[in-house]
């Protein structure tokens, strides 16, 4: 017996893989500027710590509500066009099948096989179709703000631990050094992560995000050492 075969396709996966590793990648790259920036400043280990906790409650408050209002914003986008839509088809059923049998020709069917199918669509489920293929909304991709806001701000958290811990557990004299040093590297693996994840080669990925992490991390660094020696 033939087990059905499923084809796996890595698109499905971009969105919330991008929001998820942009999320942890802000939130590390933050938090570990902010405590390199303490820590050349000349900051004492719990001044360091307390700023980097501020830091991620404050990010990932952020965080979370730039990510709400957005996809609210688009989720109040999608029930008024919902509900336009809705209206056309109580209204004016013939035009709203010829709109759709018209996408379906511009798609490469032929016209009555176009029209076929809108008919069939159209009585099976024709909010459903419009809304697809139409509109472009589909009940897996809808917009979820609530679900959004704490999957931004849980992944801004989770980044952003990872530069805390090694600031509490590393040697107080090579804090710099180590945080420094571990948070490339935890960007470096993002990086690959997201690119591995979206089929694309993992060495670019890794090294853009290292790049600019490398750079805001210096400049930071740079900053608290100014600061630190004329205030």
């Amino acid at each position: 017996m033939r087990g059905k075969h499923r084809e796996r396709h890595r698109t499905g996966n971009i969105g919330w893989l991008r929001a998820a590793v942009l999320g942890a990648n802000d939130g590390l790259l933050s938090t570990a500027s902010l405590v390199l920036g303490v820590a050349a400043a000349h900051g004492t280990r719990s001044a360091i710590l307390i700023a980097g906790v501020a830091g991620l409650v404050a990010g990932s408050m952020s965080m979370a509500a730039g990510e709400y209002v957005s996809v609210h914003s688009q989720a109040d986008a999608e029930k008024a066009d919902l509900a336009r839509e809705k209206l056309e088809l109580e209204t004016n059923v013939a035009g709203e099948h010829r709109e759709l049998a018209a996408i379906y020709v511009a798609r490469g069917l032929d016209p009555a096989l176009a029209k076929t199918v809108a008919a069939q669509l159209m009585a099976h489920d024709a909010l459903g179709a419009h809304a697809r293929d139409e509109l472009g909304i589909s009940e897996s991709f809808m917009a979820r703000p609530i679900q959004a806001a704490f999957s931004s701000a849980g992944a801004f958290a989770a980044g952003a631990a990872a530069p805390l811990v090694v600031t509490a557990l590393a040697p107080e004299s090579e804090l710099i050094l180590f945080v420094a040093t571990t948070s490339l590297i935890f960007l470096a693996a993002l990086g690959a992560l997201a690119a591995r994840s979206g089929g694309a080669p993992v060495g670019p990925g890794a090294l853009r995000v290292t790049f600019w992490g490398a750079l805001a991390m210096g400049l930071t660094t740079g900053v608290g050492a100014l600061f630190g020696t004329t205030v």
